[in-house]
Formats: structure tokens, C-alpha cells, sequence
């Protein structure tokens, strides 16, 4: 004796197989519709992404923009304080990090503004070793392990 459980949703079951009555379907229009218009359709049409006629890509809208932020906030207040104990220091008061980061940004600018200096001059595009090496020997800090005669190699 089996007995049937009543449906609990009064909607239309989802596992019946194909329906009798068709689905109505929108209008078919010759007029583009505007989310083509805008270039924002799906798929890789007119509007869409894809490969424009030289091999560049499309433009498109992103959907996020990355919001830009200091990148000096890249190095974070753990890295600082390791660098501080590689240093000898023992304890960091919570205020000194934003100086600290204020310095090293002062500090790399100079740097690389020799570094910008060096490639100009000689034409290259491309920074090498030896370039920053020369640039910090410049300012009077030079690196270890770096002779004159590595130098010369350039």
C-alpha cells in the first residue's frame, strides 16, 4: 500500500520533461538593443571583447576599478620592524612607522633619479646591477662585494 505525499509548493514541478506549450519569446527587432549600442552585450560581437582589425583589443568597461593606493603602504609595519631588529633595535614606538616610510620614499626617489640619470645618458632602456651599484656609490653608500674593477664592465 503506498500512499502519496500532498506537493508542499503549489508552483509548477521542475522535473516533468518537456512542456506542451511553447515559451513566449520577445519580439525579434532589426534596431540593435542598447546594451549593444553601449558595447556592453555578451559575447564577442560588434559590441563586445574580442580583436579589433590590427590585433589590439577592444576597449571595454571594467566592472571594478581598482582603487589606487600608496604603494609605499606595500611595506608593511612588519617588514619595518624587521629591518629595525636586523638593525639592533629592540623596541618601535606605533608613530615612527609613517616616518620611517616617509624616509625610505625620499631615500629611493634619490636613488632612482641617479638610476633615470645613468640609462638616459648611456641610451638603454633596461637597469642593470651595475647601474644601481654605480648610482649608491655616487651618494656615498656604496654595497659591499661591488669593486671598481666589476664596475668597469659596463
Amino acid at each position: 500500500m503506498s500512499t502519496q505525499r500532498p506537493n508542499q509548493y503549489s508552483a509548477i514541478p521542475r522535473y516533468t520533461g518537456a512542456s506542451s506549450t511553447p515559451r513566449p519569446q520577445p519580439p525579434a527587432s532589426s534596431a540593435p538593443s542598447r546594451a549593444t549600442q553601449l558595447g556592453i552585450g555578451l559575447g564577442r560581437g560588434a559590441g563586445g571583447l574580442g580583436k579589433s582589425l590590427l590585433g589590439r583589443p577592444k576597449s571595454h568597461m571594467k566592472r571594478h576599478m581598482k582603487i589606487q593606493r600608496d604603494s609605499i603602504h606595500g611595506i608593511t609595519n612588519g617588514d619595518i620592524r624587521r629591518l629595525a631588529r636586523r638593525g639592533g633595535v629592540k623596541r618601535i614606538s606605533a608613530l615612527v612607522y609613517s616616518d620611517i616610510r616617509q624616509a625610505l620614499r625620499d631615500r629611493l626617489a634619490r636613488v632612482l633619479k641617479d638610476i633615470c640619470a645613468i640609462i638616459d645618458s648611456s641610451g638603454r632602456k633596461t637597469v642593470s646591477v651595475t647601474d644601481v651599484v654605480f648610482a649608491l656609490q655616487r651618494l656615498g653608500n656604496p654595497i659591499y662585494g661591488f669593486e671598481p674593477s666589476f664596475l668597469r664592465q659596463r
